[in-house]
């Protein structure tokens, strides 16, 4: 009588879950799972209005602030409740200029930097560029961590022992310590590769430098993944019909591999805007007359136990971002490999 009951029951449940799945592809169930987790949909609402409101900041800058972040303004003035301000005012001590405070309203929303810049302003355009170099090096990481792991996991041998070496000599170092080193020697004279040259003052140089230090962060995985479908049922039956390597890279092992280089790539975007952060807070980042949220923390530095909304305002900007994508990336983790939540749920229990 157990059997007979427990068989319809089974039956039921999937009939009654078939319709939902029936018909849709692999990336259609992952957007379907995706969009059932709430706090992955509210990380992916903050990331793109932080993304919109940083490359809104011409905008912002030119109607409603009505200033040039990049220009100094030591000698500005605002009218403050029908007075006129001094965006620089001299302190109490009589010995030094304070930079104006908060006035929560179009000008100077957060106040002014030591030099009587916009602060709000230039968080905005900060942001831009982080969001820039944070996005374009972990792309940059992706790909040619894709490449890298692809060849080296598909062909094996030799080819994947140099690889390999190539990436444990990377790995070696810490990450911001190479990248450290290596801004120090680029930002002097640039970057010439052939006849392609990167000026030092670009943003492109530190997209570069960040892109490859974490190029062995991203191979490692897609390179495991790679091996793992390279003894395949249908890559060997591909095989046996005699299609090419090139055929069976694209064909068969990189559609299986892609969705590890889409979960990591949320993370390494987070990653890598700390990094160009760090690397601007210490001035070997983002230069003059650029901006980034690092290099606003280097000048709210020494105005902290004044005007800390200099420094405050980029730090939590770099929090939400990271926070916000963190969150996305767990999320995508669990859309496209759902066994993974559940093996974490087992464990649990």
């Amino acid at each position: 009588m157990a059997e007979v009951a427990t068989a319809p029951e089974a039956g039921q449940l999937a009939t009654a879950d078939s319709p939902q799945i029936a018909g849709k592809s692999p990336w259609g169930l992952a957007w379907r799972r995706l969009r059932r987790d709430r706090a992955a949909i509210a990380a992916l609402i903050v990331f793109v209005l932080i993304v919109v409101t940083s490359f809104a900041a011409p905008l912002y800058a030119n109607h409603i602030a009505h200033t040039d972040p990049f220009q100094s303004n030591v000698d500005g003035t605002i009218t403050q409740n029908g007075k006129k301000v001094s965006v620089l005012q001299t302190n109490a001590l009589g010995i030094g200029v304070t930079p104006i405070g908060p006035t929560w309203h179009s000008q100077y929303f957060l106040g002014a930097d030591s030099q009587g810049r916009d602060v709000m302003a230039r968080l905005l355009y900060g942001g831009r560029a982080s969001l820039l170099i944070g996005i374009g090096s972990a792309l940059i990481a992706c790909l040619l961590a894709a490449i890298v792991g692809l060849v080296a996991g598909f062909f094996g041998g030799l080819i994947d022992s140099i690889l390999s070496r190539l990436m444990d000599v990377i790995w070696a170092f810490p990450v911001y310590l190479l990248a450290i080193c290596i801004s120090t020697v680029l930002l002097v004279k640039g970057l010439q590769v052939g006849p392609v040259g990167v000026n030092p003052n670009s943003l492109w140089l530190p997209t570069i430098i960040i892109g490859v230090v974490y190029v062995p962060y991203v191979a490692r995985p897609i390179r495991g993944q790679v091996l793992s479908v390279r003894e395949k049922e249908y890559v060997e039956a591909a095989i046996a019909q005699g299609a090419s390597n090139l055929r069976l890279i694209f064909s068969d092992v990189l559609p299986n591999v892609v969705t590890v280089v889409i979960v990591l790539l949320p993370l390494m975007i987070a990653n890598t805007i700390l990094t160009e952060a760090a690397l601007s807070f210490l001035s070997i980042g983002v230069r003059p007359p650029n901006a980034s949220w690092g290099t606003i923390i280097g000048d709210g530095q020494e105005l902290l136990y004044v005007r800390p909304w200099v420094s405050i305002a980029p730090g939590i900007m770099i929090l939400l971002t990271v926070l916000s994508l963190n969150v996305l990336g767990d999320g995508v983790r669990d859309a496209l490999d759902p066994r993974a939540k559940l093996r974490v749920e087992g464990d649990g229990s």
